[in-house]
Parts: C-alpha cells; sequence; structure tokens
C-alpha cells in the first residue's frame, strides 16, 4: 500500500502568523491562520481535514461493507462534524459527529444501521481517531 504524504509550513506567531499545507499530488492544498482555526475564520484547518478523512474514509468503508454483505450501494454520502474546544488549557477534539445515507437495494433500515456501525469499527481512519472522547453516527437510507 502507498505511503500517504503532506507538507506544512507555518510562519510567524499563532495570533498574526500563516501557514500552507498540501497533501498527495499538491492538489490538496490551502492555508491555515489563527482566525481560521479557533474563530470560524476563512480558510481551512486541521481539523476540517480530519472531517474530510473521516467522511470519505467512512463512506468506503461503509460501501466496502455493503457490498462484502452482497448489498452493493448506488451512493454513499457522509458529514462529519469535529469539535475543538479547549480542555486544561489545550485545543482538544472532544467529538465528531458521522451523518451518512446511503442509496442502497434490498437493504432495509435496520440492516443499514448494523452495517454503518460495522463501518464506523472499521474505518481505519476512525480507529486512528479512537482517543477521540465521542463518536456518534447518524444513518439513514434515501428515500
Amino acid at each position: 500500500m502507498p505511503i500517504s504524504k503532506a507538507h506544512a509550513n507555518w510562519n510567524g506567531d499563532i495570533p498574526t502568523g500563516s501557514g500552507q499545507f498540501t497533501a498527495g499530488d499538491g492538489s490538496i492544498s490551502g492555508g491555515v491562520t489563527y482566525k481560521s482555526r479557533f474563530e470560524d475564520g476563512p480558510g481551512s484547518n486541521p481539523e476540517q481535514l480530519i472531517a474530510a478523512a473521516h467522511a470519505s474514509c467512512f463512506s468506503m468503508a461503509l460501501a466496502s461493507t455493503l457490498a462484502g454483505a452482497g448489498f452493493p450501494a448506488e451512493s454513499i454520502e457522509t458529514d462529519a462534524a469535529v469539535t475543538l474546544r479547549p480542555v486544561d488549557g489545550a485545543p482538544t477534539i472532544l467529538k465528531i459527529e458521522l451523518t451518512t445515507q446511503g442509496r442502497v437495494a434490498g437493504v432495509d433500515e435496520k440492516q443499514f444501521q448494523e452495517y454503518a456501525e460495522q463501518a464506523k469499527a472499521n474505518c481505519p481512519v476512525s480507529r486512528a481517531l479512537a482517543g477521540v472522547p465521542e463518536v456518534t453516527l447518524r444513518a439513514s437510507l434515501a428515500s
């Protein structure tokens, strides 16, 4: 399996400085500032990248789980929301909320929930983020 890589730099102090990052072949890139990370200002932040990684990994894991059970998905859409708050004075990821909706023939809502929970447990990014105190999942079938 390939090794995934990224690069980041930071210039200046935290309140007024800025940084840049690139990932993969460079097609993923963005800028980071104090305001984009801690004040909901314009730009990117590491927590958005974690959310994107978790949403895409979970969607792939769920599609794989469904296909392995004989129910290939037409589509899986997942949103991830990462909550960052201070704990003992240090910014800490406290919660990740996954919300997924699938278009899958032949599966009922209860089965879909079970497959989604399996995918959450087996997704490599979920496993990497096991230290996050709360990871929730809302899964539903598209009507």
